[in-house]
């Protein structure tokens, strides 16, 4: 059975995200939460709150214990650009693309349902 939790809109941009995302998919859920708590980036306490997410979601609704679970997969999609300016010189506007991603991970307890 595979259980599913999406943080969307996060302040970050996808591609720092991937670059922690790409290093959980295959882990048991409980070691990949503990690897995440060591990693001192922003964008591993944003993966680490969605998994802890998905493993609440699978113990509260699915009924599914979390040594059963493993990151089946996990990744990130580009979200809305908040497009802003900022002064620069000679008068002129700078424009400054902040932007956001969507969190997806996926988790499995192995069988096929």
């Amino acid at each position: 059975m595979e259980v599913i939790a999406i943080t969307r809109n996060a302040r970050m941009s996808p591609k720092k995200v991937r670059e922690v995302v790409r290093t959980i998919t295959g882990r048991p859920a409980v070691a990949a939460s503990e690897y995440l708590a060591l990693i001192p980036r922003k964008s591993a306490q944003l993966i680490n709150k969605t998994l802890k997410s998905a493993i609440a979601n699978a113990e509260n609704n699915n009924n599914l214990s979390s040594d059963s679970l493993f990151v089946k997969t996990a990744y990130v999609d580009q979200g809305p650009v908040l497009k802003r300016f900022k002064a620069a010189a000679r008068g002129t506007a700078a424009p400054r693309r902040k932007k956001q991603s969507h969190i997806t991970v996926v988790l499995s307890d192995g069988q096929t349902n």
